[in-house]
């Protein structure tokens, strides 16, 4: 295959499955698929394409999976998207796509694994992302052992959220591979059936604003949950106490403030957890089960948090309130301090 191939055009009402030398295709630049019924999973990551998401996709209902990470790709994620209604994995990590989080996304119904991850969306996170669930068609795979057409070995892929990397939608034979989620605290390994179980949603390195939803707490069935390095205010949701299999979840690098939720202690299958650099307060949750295991670093860049894992007491912390409340009454102080002044001085007026 030619490597300096920068244009291919292959509108020409073709389908099956796209061909995945163009995956390869390294010096590619410009892709026109339009007019085609391409099938089930699209991997065009780590290549130079440019310009806005093709129209070529629009309302193919055969697509499971749409990797088009590390590109060069712009605008912004289309209303039409939920015309890809078998969609199961979206990829769109590290391009120039801007703009809102787009509502359609949350009429995917099929969707387990959303990859939004270093770009340039702004605005609120979508309230209704909250209202995803596991697919039935995962849980096919544990039930029957495949999901649509076999594919031959050499045919294997991988997919990545975050640093996590997964193979997809094939024999359980395949799913014995290991895979591999590294984060700053820790680095942690998976295998087997829990695969088939995969969920995660990662918006980070973005610029969404706004409060975190609490509806994102319905999300019981999510594995990884990734919103650091945006400006997202307000304060952490009760509610994800009840992210019963959350294994991963990164607040970090936020204007989060308030006090950590405790009911979060309840989370027993969570392993990596950081709210590091917000603006949060009080004491950090009990060392209860997997809170546990958490380290300085997980709450580290919040001055008004207190606590034995930070080495601070809690008795002598002041909160962000009471240093206001202190400085008011400072004000007041001078305040009465200069007529007073004023009154001696001339007290005829």
């Amino acid at each position: 295959f030619p490597n300096s191939l920068s244009e291919i055009d292959l509108s020409n009402k073709l389908h099956g499955k796209l061909p995945r030398w163009i995956g390869n295709a390294s010096f590619l630049w410009r892709l026109n698929l339009s007019n085609n019924g391409f099938e089930e999973h699209v991997h065009l990551h780590g290549n130079r394409l440019r310009g806005t998401l093709s129209l070529a996709f629009y309302n193919n209902s055969s697509i499971v999976t749409l990797d088009l990470r590390g590109n060069n790709l712009t605008g912004s994620i289309p209303k039409w998207i939920y015309t890809l209604s078998s969609l199961s994995v979206l990829l769109l990590k590290d391009n120039h796509f801007h703009g809102k989080v787009p509502i359609e996304l949350c009429k995917l119904h099929s969707l387990s694994i959303i990859d939004l991850s270093q770009n340039m969306f702004s605005g609120p996170i979508p309230s209704c992302l909250g209202n995803l669930s596991l697919p039935i068609q995962m849980k096919k795979i544990l039930e029957t052992g495949f999901y649509g057409p076999s594919i031959e070995e050499d045919e294997s892929t991988r997919i990545m959220i975050g640093n996590l990397e997964m193979d997809s939608y094939y024999p359980l034979s395949y799913l014995e591979e290991v895979i591999e989620f590294t984060t700053k605290s820790g680095f942690y390994s998976y295998k087997g059936d829990i695969l088939s179980y995969m969920t995660g949603i990662d918006l980070s390195c973005n610029n969404l604003t706004g409060h975190i939803p609490p509806e994102l707490g319905n999300l019981s069935e999510i594995h990884s949950l990734n919103l650091s390095h945006n400006k997202l205010t307000g304060v952490i949701p009760s509610s994800f106490s009840k992210l019963h299999h959350i294994e991963s979840l990164d607040l970090s690098y936020n204007n989060l403030s308030g006090e950590i939720p405790y009911q979060l202690v309840e989370l027993n299958s969570l392993e990596v957890f950081s709210v590091a650099y917000n603006n949060l307060s009080g004491s950090i949750p009990k060392p209860k089960a997997q809170f546990g295991t958490f380290i300085e670093n997980s709450y580290e860049g919040n001055p008004f948090l207190c606590g034995d894992i930070l080495h601070k007491s809690c008795s002598k912390t002041d909160s962000p309130s009471t240093i206001s409340t202190v400085s008011e009454d400072k004000g007041e102080d001078v305040v009465l301090l200069t007529i007073f002044v004023v009154l001696y001085i001339n007290p005829y007026g």
